[in-house]
């Protein structure tokens, strides 16, 4: 699936989503993901929140795996971890870049970059597992 046909999924699969995320490109390498940062997404301070970036990053690998296997959306997490490395600028969308490091049959394991606009290094980084439903067979 490319740009527009993930956009697609969203609009259709999770319209309350639509307005927070912004496919920027698909890759053969992965996915590059952007959160359009909004009040909603801060806490006290104004950076951006940690369920933010999470969901961002779950998102990014989420679809970075319906790049490659197609509109199947009961694939979900099985595992995720995520490290802060440093404050997100205030107010700053926050663009994730998703890379896979397998996709089987079954699992697949995505790592996730987290960078703040106007900053040079990551703010975070994320591993996620996810399962993928089998296939149905008639």
């Amino acid at each position: 699936m490319d740009e527009a046909a993930l956009t697609a999924f969203l609009h259709t699969s999770f319209p309350q989503a639509v307005e927070d995320f912004v496919v920027d490109q698909v890759s053969e390498e992965g996915l590059t993901l952007r959160l359009r940062v909004a009040e909603r997404h801060l806490r006290p301070g104004g950076t951006v929140s940690g369920p933010s970036m999470f969901g961002l990053a779950d998102v990014a690998v989420y679809l970075t795996i319906l790049s490659r296997i197609g509109p199947k959306a009961l694939t979900v997490t099985t595992s995720a971890s995520l490290d802060f490395l440093r404050k997100p600028k205030d107010g700053a969308d926050v663009i994730a870049k998703c890379r896979l490091l397998k996709l089987g049959r079954v699992l697949a394991v995505g790592d996730v970059l987290l960078y703040s606009v106007g900053q040079d290094d990551p703010v975070a980084r994320a591993s996620m597992t996810y399962s993928i439903p089998p296939k149905q067979t008639d």
